[in-house]
Parts: structure tokens; C-alpha cells; sequence
């Protein structure tokens, strides 16, 4: 397939460019990224590929240096070039120092101390966006409640999320996403300054949700790729992903959350990539768990963070905290944290009493 009939110039590592709305980027360029794992590395490069001032920070120095150096993140994204525009620094007063926009991507168990190592050298009126996928375990609070909380209530932040492997946007692969935030207009502004031709943005109000959606899909994937790894079929990996829909939608919404986003790119749409996409981690940890491996073996052989293994007890405590019932996530839980072997785990989830999909007095009141 021809990816420059999808705006995209893999020889000038590059994008065919959209002329840009002006009355949104004008004085506004200059981009910091937090996190040089895959996916900060990826929307750094995309930045980069708009025409935007870029500084890419990774926390340990001598990653900065070799990054900075050969312009490759060998680890994370191999045979993607770095241009020598971009800053990669170890250094937070360098990296976010008159930043118009800085996004974050960092791991969920990481990130408030990357925002409270960076958020006090940020430029006041900064717009701050997550792209992190995650609940903190003690707290149960969402990125962007963290950036609110560490800066004392001065930063109401956005989040982007939805189906996105990081090798596929670096590629130019073509992908849509949803950033939302409180503010529509804020939304439209960042909408306006990330969209390119092969990556598409659609905004959103509901920031709770959005966010949820990315969290909590990443628990579902491992269930699937347990099921996968059992050698249980197609049937059931559809059974697990239709059930684990519902469950999210059920706990995102007694958070606040609205019904609708959860069925779109964020929550339906992000699940069934990462259920099913060879590229996932989490699928790749509950594929490698149904097979017979252990997950200490499987975690100490990747370098890469799989959220769903942290999620599914922040998630769980969650659930637990808030009186929703999530049967799927509780059964990865103890797969994970109580050592429950995989196949008993799904023969529990599969017994269980028998119910009704949807309450007979829901869909009464859902009816034309």
C-alpha cells in the first residue's frame, strides 16, 4: 500500500501537510514530551513530523545521552531516525522550559513523581496532556487528577487515548485517537496542532472517561490473551472482549463517566486492538500466562511495561472501593497477584450463575 496516498512521505520521514488553522498554532510550537518509552518516543517523532519544536525527555541520563546520540530508541522503536531538531534531554528545566504543550507519557506507578520533578518548572499556562494509560494503585487516581492534585489544582489537563500502537503511528501508519478535555476549545487546539493526514484526532468533554476507557482495557487484553494462550477459541476471546465492554462501561460510569464514550475509539476501539493485536504487551503477558509460564519469568524478559498487570489490581481495588462488580477483573487479579492458575480462573468466570445480558427494566426504558 501506497502511504503517501494517506499523506504520508516515509523518505522525508515526513507528512504531506495540511495547511494549519493559523488562529489555533500561531505562537503556540513549542512541545515537551515526558517519557521516552515507545510511545513518548512515537508522539515525540509525530511532533516533530508537524513542524513543531520538540524536546523529548527521558528520566535516566545516560538513556538521554545514547538517545541524543544516535538519534534511534533501539530499546523502543527501532529504525525510526530521530531528527536533529529534536532535543532529548534528562534535564526538566530543559525539556519542558517554554513549552507551549507537554504531554506526558509516563508509566502509571511513575507519574506523579515525574510531575513532581516537572510540573514546577512547566510555563505557567502550559496546556498538559496524558497520553498515559493507568489508575495509581494507592490512590485510585487517573493521570490527570495527578497533574491536578501536584499542582494544586493549577493544571486541568486533557487526555489522548484510543487504538494506537506506537510501531504503527511511527510508521505512518494510518490511526484515529480521541483527545478530550473539559475545555472544548483546548481540546480544538490540540485536535488542530497533532492532526495529521494519517493521524486522525476526534475531540471530546468527557475526560473521565476517555480516560477510564484506556485504563481499564488494558485488564480485558490480558484476560483475552489468556483465553488465547488456553487455546480456547475464537468464540471465547469474543465472549471475554463483549463482557469486558460492559464491565468497563459499568464501573466508568458510576465514576462519572459517560455510556458513550466507552463504546468508542477509546474504550470499544482500544480494547479490541489490544485484545487482539499481536503488538500488544498485555495480550502478549496473558497469551504467555495461559501457556504455562509464570509471570515473574514472563516480566523479567521484557523491558517493556505491560500496564494491565499493575492495572488489574488498581482496577480491582477500584471496583472494590466503589461496590461495582467486574467478574473478568477479578479473576485476572487473582490469576495475577493470588496465584490462581489461569484455566481455574476462566472455568469460575464461565460457571457462574446464569443472568440476564441486559436487566429487562434497562431495556424498557431504552426502547422507542
Amino acid at each position: 500500500m501506497a502511504l503517501a496516498a494517506f499523506g504520508y512521505r516515509p523518505e522525508e520521514n515526513g507528512y504531506i501537510k495540511n495547511e494549519p488553522d493559523r488562529s489555533v498554532t500561531q505562537g503556540a510550537r513549542r512541545v515537551a514530551v515526558i517519557g521516552a518509552g515507545a510511545w513518548g518516543t512515537t508522539l515525540a517523532l509525530h511532533a516533530s513530523r508537524q513542524g513543531l519544536a520538540v524536546s523529548l525527555w527521558a528520566r535516566r541520563p545516560e538513556l538521554a545521552s545514547r538517545l541524543a546520540e544516535t538519534r534511534e530508541n533501539a530499546d523502543f522503536l527501532p529504525g525510526q531516525k530521530l531528527p536533529p531538531s529534536m532535543v532529548i534531554t534528562s534535564d526538566p528545566a530543559e525539556a519542558v522550559g517554554g513549552a507551549d504543550y507537554v504531554i506526558w507519557v509516563v508509566p502509571s506507578h511513575a507519574f506523579r513523581a515525574a510531575a513532581r520533578l516537572i510540573l514546577p518548572k512547566a510555563k505557567p499556562g502550559a496546556v498538559h496532556l496524558s497520553a498515559s494509560k493507568g489508575i495509581e494503585d494507592e490512590t485510585f487516581s487517573t493521570m490527570t487528577a495527578i497533574l491536578s492534585e501536584e499542582s494544586g489544582g493549577a493544571v486541568a489537563g486533557g487526555t489522548l487515548s484510543g487504538p494506537s500502537f506506537a510501531k504503527e503511528v511511527a510508521s505512518g501508519l494510518p490511526t484515529a485517537v480521541t483527545v478530550a478535555f473539559e475545555c472544548q476549545e483546548t481540546a480544538r487546539r490540540v485536535q488542530t496542532l497533532l492532526s495529521a493526514p494519517v493521524f486522525r484526532l476526534y475531540t471530546s468533554a468527557d475526560v473521565r472517561g476517555v480516560e477510564l476507557g484506556g485504563a481499564l482495557k488494558n485488564v480485558y487484553a490480558i484476560a483475552a490473551g489468556i483465553s488465547d494462550g488456553l487455546n480456547l477459541g475464537l468464540n471465547a476471546r469474543a465472549a471475554l472482549i463483549t463482557r469486558g465492554i460492559n464491565e468497563m462501561s459499568r464501573l466508568a460510569g458510576v465514576m462519572g463517566a459517560h455510556p458513550l464514550t466507552l463504546s468508542g475509539l477509546s474504550g470499544v476501539g482500544d480494547l479490541i486492538l489490544t485484545a487482539t493485536g499481536d503488538l500488544s504487551r498485555n495480550r502478549k503477558v496473558g497469551f504467555r500466562l495461559g501457556s504455562g509460564e509464570t509471570l515473574p519469568d514472563i516480566l523479567s524478559g521484557s523491558h517493556e511495561v505491560a500496564e494491565g498487570v499493575r492495572n488489574a489490581k488498581s482496577v480491582w481495588g477500584l471496583a472494590q472501593s466503589k461496590g461495582v462488580s467486574l467478574p473478568t477483573a477479578r479473576e485476572v487479579y487473582r490469576v495475577l497477584y493470588e496465584g490462581k492458575s489461569p484455566r481455574q480462573g476462566l472455568v469460575d468466570l464461565l460457571t457462574r450463575r446464569l443472568k440476564e445480558e441486559h436487566p429487562a427494566e434497562l431495556l424498557s426504558r431504552v426502547q422507542p
